[in-house]
């Protein structure tokens, strides 16, 4: 790292769990984030503020207005543009030091798994379950960590999946795969726009835990957050000897 790096990086290094060698990890990892709505938004603010080396975005959509009230990443001027160009933008004004890679399209199966192996940490911040099980699937098949995100209302939820651990259960332990996808919740339901940075900032965290192996992860456990009342609470995952993804790993 030169002298401007050890500076702005000088908080983070101060912490003696990481230091010099854990910023040099976090410069030399590369993130992937699925989806740059309410979720993606302080993921990717977090993470390059931290010093991911390498982002790689992936969102198909474009900047609306309805957006804005929760994805703050994206600006007034950025209506109508590529979410993940917005994001970009963005990135590159609060640290052009990131490598921000861009995918503005839905990845197929074959080239979704490559991507994903490519990546030290996939980040879930996707609205739908169709996205959220392909993107398990490549995980699985791939052993790379998976640090998945939800939210609606008043309420958040966040879990981390290591397939590259195979004793812990994946996405599809905790929810069976259907037919059935309910789409975008947020836009049915509503949501109250600090809850996705709440639960936006709480993925990057164990995003970042994952990649510099500190603290307790929530590996095997599922956060849950109801803001109306202001309570957090832990359950426990079971792998499920059943799980037509995992079972064979």
């Amino acid at each position: 790292m030169d002298d401007t790096q050890l500076l702005r990086y000088s908080r983070q290094i101060l912490l003696p769990q990481i230091g010099i060698e854990g910023q040099q990890k976090l410069l030399a990892a590369h993130v992937l984030v699925i989806g740059v709505g309410g979720l993606g938004s302080p993921v990717a603010t977090y993470l390059a503020a931290s010093g991911v080396g390498h982002l790689t975005l992936i969102d198909d959509d474009r900047v609306e207005l309805t957006n804005l009230q929760r994805q703050p990443i994206h600006a007034t001027e950025s209506l109508g543009q590529l979410k993940v160009e917005s994001a970009r933008q963005a990135i590159a004004h609060l640290n052009p030091e990131v490598r921000v890679s861009t995918v503005a399209r839905r990845l197929e199966t074959a080239e979704l798994l490559e991507t994903v192996r490519g990546a030290d940490v996939v980040i879930d911040c996707s609205d739908n379950f169709t996205t959220r099980f392909e993107v398990n699937r490549a995980c699985v098949e791939t052993r790379t960590p998976l640090v998945s995100g939800a939210v609606v209302r008043y309420e958040g939820q966040v879990g981390v999946f290591r397939p590259d651990q195979p004793a812990n259960p994946c996405y599809a332990c905790l929810y069976r795969e259907s037919g059935e996808d309910n789409g975008d919740l947020c836009s049915q339901f509503g949501v109250l726009a600090p809850v996705a940075g709440l639960v936006g900032t709480l993925q990057a965290t164990e995003t970042l835990k994952v990649l510099l192996n500190l603290g307790e992860t929530l590996t095997g456990r599922l956060l849950l957050v109801d803001a109306l009342t202001m309570e957090f609470r832990t359950i426990g995952l079971r792998k499920d000897p059943n799980c037509t993804v995992c079972r064979d790993q």
